[in-house]
């Protein structure tokens, strides 16, 4: 099978957001001991994951949680309520961490995107960016000069549609102009970004370890499809 398209998840393949000592080391919890090493990545690990859910909830927050990628407001409602949950005691520092989520400047690529992005644009395929996410990346990939090389973004709260729902899916491919079997979708979420597959999409996983300790998953993944 000839790939003629790729389509990217953002959050865990693309880009990750990395845990920064300088933003958790004036956490505290509610009695005002401060988080230690172990609460810190696990707070990082609830603010990013990719499916699944992180922490008890009320009904009222439940439907926050499930739709938290399709409106910006119930996400900023949601995650601070995960926060509140995981230890976050004050509501100040609470707001100051989301806001970190949420800013795009915060987020770090691996070390192979730029070049898994590039290289690929430079074969002819089209290029895609998928996400289920509720704030707009598109100025992370403008920062750093990487917007050139994609072709269509299809953000979740943008669209009203959320992986592994199949709509997203087939929004994408065909703004990309490409039949789903010609098409790759490289993402870390089985559940997710597997979705894909029942399109008839190719499918590569990857593994959303830090961005230090994975330095060629997007570029194996795409050798492997025949891609690079």
């Amino acid at each position: 099978m000839t790939i003629q398209a790729v389509m990217f998840d953002f959050s865990g393949t693309l880009f990750r957001l990395e845990q920064n000592s300088s933003w958790l080391s004036d956490l505290t919890t509610p009695d005002g001991a401060p988080l230690d090493v172990e609460a810190q990545t696990e707070l990082m690990r609830r603010m990013t994951a990719p499916t699944g859910q992180v922490v008890e909830l009320s009904e009222e927050y439940q439907y926050a949680w499930e739709n938290r990628d399709l409106d910006p407001a119930l996400h900023r409602k949601i995650y601070l309520e995960v926060l509140r949950k995981s230890g976050v005691g004050k509501a100040d520092q609470a707001e100051a961490l989301y806001n970190r989520l949420i800013d795009p400047a915060e987020w770090t690529p691996y070390p192979d995107t730029e070049a898994a992005l590039k290289d690929t644009a430079a074969k002819g395929v089209k290029v895609g960016v998928l996400s289920n996410i509720a704030f707009d990346i598109r100025p992370a990939f403008a920062m750093r000069g990487y917007e050139d090389f994609v072709d269509e973004f299809v953000l979740s709260f943008e669209e009203g549609f959320i992986k592994p729902q199949p709509e997203i899916f087939r929004l994408l491919v065909d703004r990309l102009g490409v039949a789903p079997e010609h098409t790759l979708m490289v993402g870390d979420s089985e559940e997710a970004d597997g979705g894909a597959k029942v399109l008839g999409c190719a499918f590569a996983l990857v593994d959303p370890l830090p961005t230090a300790e994975r330095p060629d998953g997007l570029l194996t993944a795409l050798r492997t499809h025949g891609v690079l």
